[in-house]
């Protein structure tokens, strides 16, 4: 079997959530509920919910050795047929990966522009990142096809061949870009501020909202809800440690979030803004003015940090569509580059549309929300969520319980095995519904 090596395993896994959570979602989320407090609340919910559920869709994939819709329907202790329906959530990487890829060519397209004269002032880079979005479609059609292609290119390849190579190289080298730039940022006048508004705690900054935010944070931060743990841990080595390879893969996850984060706060403070100014305005836009003044030293620092970007999206965008690719491989008995065209058609497609969209002159609208912001809110808010979801119904309801405790109690322990359950089974379906609600009705407007 064309298996994961232990050191890939643990690689792929952690390139699966950096690009989404930890490299650019983690240090925007925390930034806008005002840091540390946050951090902690944060740190809490992912070391027991977070691991909980990561513990939940490895066990899926490892007992079954299938994709996630037939490793529904082999555990099931019942109504088997019905519990493979599970598997459509598989799609929700597909939608994810369509809008991810249009943020990723922008990235690529920020990577080369690095190299070249930068933007002067905070003026010029608005009016750069307005044109990416909103006027330069061909150039962004382009870089969103190169990001494309090389996603399809690396999962076509298989899981030995290509997804694990690309990780065994790219997640060091990520890291080796982030240790530089984190050397580099430490004698900065902004590092200090950077680290208080890190790591010391102020506890009247939290609110509702924020464990709002903190509970959905924690719960996908380590891509759950689209079958990748479940795919990897299909094709996992049988001498890996469950256990210790699960708590190694959280801990660094959270570990590069905080880094990133101190990166980027640095960077923002340095320029005299507010981290919770983040997101692409910060990245895209204030930070492209700050490097602008600081001459080939500034070009330097932009190429590293938006290629530590890009490198962290790629990774994180094949471990999207691996779970829907080993779906079509194994239920329709075809070579795998076939099933890469039939969902490369359906990424381009959505991609193409998601990026028109936001063009100026152009309406593409659902509910009130272009197609990019549509797609976001379709896969994030709904399909993720759900997809979660299930996973929790199906262990604590549909799942052949003896399977599951010959599996995890000689990892947890009797005792440790039974919390573990209870809490999949009973703890984690409400909190997730209320994120959904949330999703839907704000519950800070009733508080």
């Amino acid at each position: 079997m064309n298996n994961f090596s232990k050191i890939g395993f643990i690689l792929s896994i952690i390139g699966g959530s950096v690009g989404l959570g930890n490299a650019w979602k983690f240090p925007t989320v925390v930034a806008q509920n005002g840091g540390s407090a946050f951090v902690l609340l944060f740190l809490a919910i992912i070391f027991t919910l977070g691991f909980a559920m990561f513990l939940a869709e490895f066990s899926i994939g490892k007992i079954t050795r299938k994709d996630l819709a037939n490793a529904y329907c082999d555990l099931a202790k019942n109504h088997k047929k019905a519990y493979k329906f599970g598997g459509i959530f598989m799609l929700g990487g597909v939608f994810v990966l369509s809008f991810y890829l249009v943020i990723l060519g922008w990235v690529l397209r920020y990577t080369f522009l690095s190299l070249q004269s930068l933007p002067k002032g905070l003026e010029q880079s608005a009016v750069l990142f307005q044109n990416t979005t909103q006027s330069d479609f061909l150039i962004s059609f382009v870089c969103f096809s190169a990001c494309a292609l090389m996603t399809l290119y690396f999962v076509g390849k298989g899981i030995k061949s290509g997804i694990e190579k690309l990780n065994i190289y790219a997640i060091p080298l990520l890291g080796i870009i982030i240790v530089g730039l984190l050397v580099y940022v430490c004698f900065q006048d902004g590092f200090s501020k950077a680290f208080l508004f890190l790591f010391k705690p102020d506890f009247g900054a939290i609110s509702l909202s924020s464990l709002l935010d903190a509970l959905g944070l924690g719960l996908f931060i380590v891509c759950l809800g689209v079958g990748c743990i479940s795919a990897y841990a299909a094709n996992v080595a049988n001498d890996t440690k469950i256990l210790s390879s699960s708590v190694f893969i959280i801990v660094l996850n959270v570990l590069i979030g905080l880094l990133m984060g101190l990166i980027i706060f640095t960077f923002a403070y340095n320029l005299g803004i507010s981290p919770g100014d983040g997101g692409a305005g910060l990245v895209f836009v204030s930070l492209m003015g700050l490097f602008s003044k600081l001459g080939l030293l500034g070009n330097v620092i932009a190429f590293l940090l938006f290629f530590s970007l890009f490198i962290a999206g790629i990774t994180s965008a094949v471990s999207m569509i691996e779970p829907f690719a080993f779906y079509i491989e194994n239920e329709f008995k075809i070579k795998r580059k076939f099933a890469m065209i039939y969902i490369g058609v359906i990424v381009f497609i959505l991609g193409f549309l998601s990026m028109a969209s936001m063009q100026d002159g152009f309406s593409l609208h659902l509910f009130g929300m272009n197609f990019f912001d549509f797609l976001d809110f379709l896969s994030s808010n709904i399909m993720l969520p759900c997809g979660t979801l299930f996973t929790c119904i199906f262990i604590g309801f549909g799942a052949n319980y003896d399977r599951l405790k010959d599996f995890l109690e000689p990892v947890l322990g009797r005792s440790g095995f039974l919390v573990w359950f209870y809490f999949v089974k009973i703890i984690c379906p409400l909190v997730i519904l209320i994120i959904l609600i949330n999703n839907f009705y704000p519950l800070t407007k009733f508080f």
